[in-house]
């Protein structure tokens, strides 16, 4: 049977209930516990495959090809469980498909209401394939109180009255501010949001304070009284010094184990927690440092490269060396006073990552030159990859090339892809459809060269599958003229016609990729091409 528990957070939002959440299922993981993380997201988009990074951060996307909230990288990192289209639902996946019933007379002539039509949708999404598991962790975005919620609290509300008494739990994360003009740490806006969450019929059993201050025991007392939980149940949240350490933090305040006990389990297995020691003992007593220059147009907002950012310390992780990113606005190259070596030159590793549309494209493309003629070690992803092909054959004459993405072009060494094969079958877009409809999503399988650069990286592998997100491809028609200049393709597609891997043999590390390796690095289980990757950095750092 498995237990549900409900996560919510109140007074503000970015209180980390997505990072409580993954922290939570590994501590629970750690007892020998088979968990599920879901994410319930209030917004209308039925995704947020099309919703700018600076307003959502990242897209992540699974193995069957969901895209999904940023969150679900932190669940799938924490506990290297492979989420799945089925752990994150919207409001506007949820009405789209009840609008689609209604349309098709589903309903009978009923009239369609949020209740119970929108929470009973919310509820079959909750308890959908769950039967083998433990636990199932619930994550609903946004904050108590705002409007967008309402329904899915309501769909809470109903589903701890319909399971077992002992099969369903919340907790409920809030604020503890500390007003410095005071000198004190305030318990009322709390107390607030935990009356607001009362009025929605929701009764939290455990509060997670985040807060800059220690909170004494008075301040927990004083919660614990005011809103109606054991003092026990009031586990202080505070800043921690890496997003790694907050499994083994929330360890020691108890939080595993009050909710343990308020599912009535007193006999669970002491927790193994010495993957997360070695973790946290790698990331705070690194050997040495490298600096990776990241050349990338969302630069602005770091959550836009979140898996990225991630990856690329668990490459250090693996070297046991620290990992300072240096984050670098590619337009910054298409000025006149651009100084790319006084940027670059500093650097012991260069990556461009995927992106969208033309702006800083030229940036990029330049800093891919650097990297090939300085033999700096290169690494580019997804349009880095695009971007380096296109480097490549303007490098060996082509001056004109281009990808169709930024325009009509006479040479293009990159084009959208309107048909490629799964294993669904053959898959064929519109080059004018729905942008959420035209990209290559999921995992897909790509098989190497035997005597590659990658080939090793993968420990010999022949095959691997990997996760895309593009909608372009390199026009395999440029082959040849790549590989005379040593742009090698050492990873293709099964069927010989999408290139998925260049890379140089005569550079000291130079490789493209078509998909996203970020998006399946662990800081237990680093990706191999990010390990490669850091390594050769580290080897660079000693030319210097």
């Amino acid at each position: 049977m498995a237990r549900f528990i409900f996560i919510t957070g109140g007074v503000v939002s970015s209180l980390g209930k997505g990072l409580m959440a993954a922290s939570l299922a590994a501590l629970l993981q750690a007892r020998g516990y088979k968990v599920r993380i879901r994410k319930f997201d209030p917004y209308l988009n039925v995704d947020p495959g099309t919703m700018s990074p600076y307003q959502h951060g990242e897209v992540y996307v699974t193995d069957d090809g969901a895209e999904t909230d940023l969150d679900l990288g932190h669940y799938e990192r924490f506990t290297g469980v492979s989420a799945r289209q089925s752990d994150n639902v919207t409001s506007g996946w949820i009405y789209q498909k009840i609008i689609a019933r209604e349309r098709r007379g589903d309903y009978l002539g009923a009239t369609v209401q949020v209740i119970p039509h929108v929470t009973d949708a919310i509820k079959q999404f909750a308890l959908a394939e769950t039967e083998d598991l433990d636990f199932v962790l619930c994550e609903i975005g946004g904050t108590v109180g705002d409007i967008e919620s309402l329904p899915f609290m309501e769909a809470i509300r109903q589903l701890r009255n319909e399971l077992e008494p002992l099969q369903t739990l919340s907790v409920h994360v809030t604020l503890v501010p500390y007003i410095a003009a005071a000198g004190e740490l305030k318990t009322k806006p709390t107390q607030h949001s935990v009356r607001e969450l009362a009025g929605l019929g929701i009764k939290p059993d455990i509060l997670l304070c985040r807060s800059e201050h220690f909170i004494p025991q008075t301040e927990r007392n004083k919660i614990a009284q005011f809103c109606n939980v054991r003092p026990e149940a009031v586990i202080p949240a505070l800043d921690a010094p890496s997003i790694y350490s907050v499994p083994l933090q929330y360890h020691e305040e108890g939080l595993d184990t009050q909710v343990l006990r308020s599912f009535g389990i007193t006999d669970a297995p002491d927790p193994d927690l010495a993957r997360w020691l070695d973790v946290t003992d790698r990331y705070f007593h690194p050997e040495g440092e490298v600096t990776i220059g990241v050349v990338g147009k969302y630069v602005g907002l770091q959550d836009a490269y979140k898996s990225l950012n991630e990856a690329l310390i668990h490459g250090g992780l693996a070297n046991r060396v620290k990992v300072n990113i240096r984050w670098i606005d590619a337009e910054i190259f298409e000025q006149a006073d651009g100084d790319i070596t006084a940027q670059l030159e500093p650097l012991h590793a260069i990556l461009v990552p995927g992106g969208f549309g033309e702006r800083g494209s030229e940036g990029k493309i330049a800093s891919v030159r650097f990297a090939r003629e300085r033999n700096v070690p290169f690494f580019g992803i997804c349009l880095g990859m695009q971007m380096a092909c296109i480097e490549g054959a303007r490098a060996v004459g082509h001056s004109a090339a281009s990808s169709t993405e930024f325009g009509i072009t006479d040479e293009p060494v990159v084009g959208i892809i309107t048909e490629w094969m799964s294993k669904e079958g053959l898959q064929q877009r519109e080059a004018g459809g729905d942008l959420g409809g035209t990209m290559r999503l999921g995992a897909y399988p790509a098989k190497l060269a035997g005597n590659s650069h990658v080939s090793a990286i993968y420990g010999g592998a022949t095959e691997i599958s990997e996760r895309h997100r593009h909608r372009y491809e390199v026009n395999v028609a440029y082959r040849e003229a790549l590989e005379s200049d040593g742009l090698v393709f050492s990873g293709m597609s099964p069927d010989g016609l999408l290139p998925e891997i260049v890379e140089r043999p005569d550079h000291p590390w130079f490789v493209g990729v078509q998909f996203h390796p970020e998006l399946k690095s662990r800081p237990f289980d680093p990706h191999p091409l990010f390990s490669g990757f850091i390594a050769a950095a580290v080897h660079q750092s000693r030319l210097v």
